[in-house]
């Protein structure tokens, strides 16, 4: 099986002795209270999804990762992961200090040993990560909210955040222990924000026909405006699987974290997610992870040519279609076929479809799939 990221997976769960010690010992450390995205970014760091990292990010790892997209130990990784803390919630705490993250209710969430706390420049790092200083891109108008100064450290969990759907929520040793008891030596992963259509479909199973096993991973978090819920995109996958795939070759599971929407670095770190969880090939398919026209609608594909050892392969498309000649689903190298042709999948106006209150046509979307979304009185992010 492929190694982690880095070369070992990283567990930052304390003992459960030591978790009941902090617990009752919280009113002795400084606090810091975090949001839900920022504990769920615990959480992937203490279970190994984020490996190798142990912790948010310091200065020189912060400045290597914007520069060069690699850690200060030559580790790729495409953005940074920071803490965000304001003037307040740091006027008692320095360097070296030992504090306990809370989230939202005070409940206690991780220990923290401070690195450092240091200052950076939000334009600086909107433009590296994103490529724009236009605050119609969400990623960008996150980092301008973002609060003034960034806190770095270890972080060690004292107690897990509940999942949204507790039944899907595989740690990276869980998946690794279920991808061998299937005996899969090849595990293709599919990363989405979105329910299935036919298109999907096709390229999953592509994958599925080259590996052992397929890995559905939805992601599971805060979303843009118009972004399907999360609901919608695990109920849809539950019956596309049921009515469709073959029981023992598929594992659903979610992958909880936040869209980025930062279109080829975000390629990068769900391959680097994906290949923590034990998948050595990963489907990378059009604008991956892309927002507006920000990002070329193949940047997601090239940018893996920076990295040629990163260990997961990359499975591309670039585009795939509806031939009505060929009466099947076709990608550009296989269908001979012009333009006119075909009916290729457009997220836009599959969305237009189910507002109005109506199926995609059938040789677009599984009427399984369909009738789940429509029952839903508005199946988006507001």
């Amino acid at each position: 099986m492929i190694q982690p990221h880095g070369g070992n997976l990283i567990n930052k769960e304390l003992p459960k002795f030591e978790r009941k010690r902090l617990i009752e010992q919280a009113d002795e450390f400084e606090k810091i209270q975090v949001d839900n995205e920022t504990c769920k970014v615990i959480k992937n760091i203490s279970f190994g999804v984020f490996s190798p990292l142990e912790g948010f990010m310091h200065r020189n790892d912060y400045i290597n990762v914007l520069e060069h997209m690699c850690l200060e130990n030559n580790v790729i990784w495409p953005f940074p992961i920071v803490l965000d803390v304001s003037e307040e919630q740091i006027k008692n705490i320095k360097a070296e200090d030992r504090i306990i993250l809370t989230d939202l209710t005070n409940k206690p969430i991780a220990l923290m040993n401070v690195n450092e706390i240091y200052d950076y420049d939000k334009k600086v790092l909107a433009e590296k990560v994103y490529g724009t200083l236009d605050r119609n891109h969400p990623g960008v108008d996150k980092v301008f909210n973002q609060k003034e100064k960034l806190i770095g450290g270890d972080i060690f969990l004292i107690n897990e955040i509940m999942a949204k759907f507790p039944d899907l929520d595989l740690k990276p040793i869980e998946t690794r222990v279920l991808f061998k008891t299937k005996k899969w030596n090849k595990v293709v992963a599919f990363q989405t924000r979105n329910p299935p259509h036919l298109g999907h479909e096709y390229v999953q199973k592509a994958g599925l026909t080259y590996c052992d096993g397929l890995f559905i991973n939805p992601v599971i978090g805060k979303k843009k405006k118009g972004d399907f819920l999360d609901e919608v995109i695990i109920e849809t996958y539950k019956t596309l699987i049921k009515e469709y795939y073959p029981k023992d070759r598929v594992v659903l599971s979610t992958f909880e974290t936040e869209m980025r929407y930062a279109g080829p670095k975000e390629a990068i770190f769900h391959a680097i997610a994906r290949k923590n969880f034990g998948c050595d090939h990963i489907i990378i398919g059009r604008d991956h992870a892309g927002v507006g026209d920000y990002y070329g609608p193949y940047d997601a594909h090239k940018i893996f040519e920076q990295f040629p050892d990163f260990g997961i392969e990359p499975i591309f498309f670039k585009s795939f279609s509806y031939c009505n000649k060929c009466r099947s689903i076709v990608n550009d190298k296989i269908c001979p076929h012009s333009p006119e042709l075909h009916t290729f999948f457009s997220g836009t106006k599959i969305r237009n479809v189910l507002n109005s209150g109506n199926e995609p046509s059938a040789d677009i979307m599984r009427p399984e799939v369909a009738k789940v979304i429509l029952k839903y009185q508005n199946p988006f992010c507001e």
